[in-house]
């Protein structure tokens, strides 16, 4: 089986202030752009048998400019859904909340239509676009790409190296990045983490 590269998008206005991200669809900054340029030589010296991309604007465009103009669209790879606190930044939490941790102690109820995750709710769908990662490389070779969010990728990697979604607090993934997911004597491993061309 082919290994996993997560591509985390571009920089964008709010993931550069820190502004929690989930539904709100805003684009990539210039920088965010260059830094998706960057990495398309990177993608392009893998043999890529299947990818995946989030509905977002930010991780679309990021695919295009890496070269995956034929990404198939998945709504499980969108971003954590942070209900209350979409568009809020973790300082601001704190400040509510001190030692707030989002991993742990989770999000505040949000609107009907976006009620907010719990690590395990998204770790169901990092655990079914695994599923579905699994059988695209079964029908075909080389590696799969997922461009898609930070917190949202974090949460995958655990899932894939079986550990609880919670810990995916523990894979750091800058805006830009690109983490590889092997495989090890038959285990899944980390075969490389938070690679950024040029840096």
């Amino acid at each position: 089986m082919g290994d996993l590269l997560l591509v985390r998008h571009g920089e964008t206005e709010w993931s550069r202030s820190g502004r929690h991200t989930g539904w709100t669809d805003v684009p990539l900054t210039e920088r965010g752009r260059e830094e998706a340029r960057r990495l398309a030589p990177l993608i392009r010296s893998h043999r890529i048998g299947a990818a995946f991309v989030s509905p977002s604007q930010r991780a679309r465009e990021t695919a295009g400019l890496i070269g995956l103009h034929g990404a198939r669209v998945d709504a499980d790879l969108r971003e954590w859904d942070y209900g209350g606190y979409e568009g809020v930044t973790t300082v601001e939490i704190q400040r509510e909340r001190p030692g707030w941790f989002l991993f742990t102690d989770g999000v505040a109820p949000g609107p009907p239509d976006h009620p907010g995750e719990s690590a395990e709710q998204v770790g169901e769908r990092a655990d079914r676009i695994l599923g579905k990662v699994d059988a695209a490389l079964d029908r075909t070779e080389g590696c799969a790409v997922l461009v898609a969010h930070g917190h949202f990728l974090r949460v995958l990697t655990a899932r894939r190296l079986g550990l609880p979604a919670a810990d995916g607090a523990l894979f750091q993934l800058a805006t830009g990045a690109v983490g590889r997911l092997g495989t090890e004597h038959g285990r899944p491993v980390i075969a490389g983490w938070n690679v950024r061309p040029g840096s």
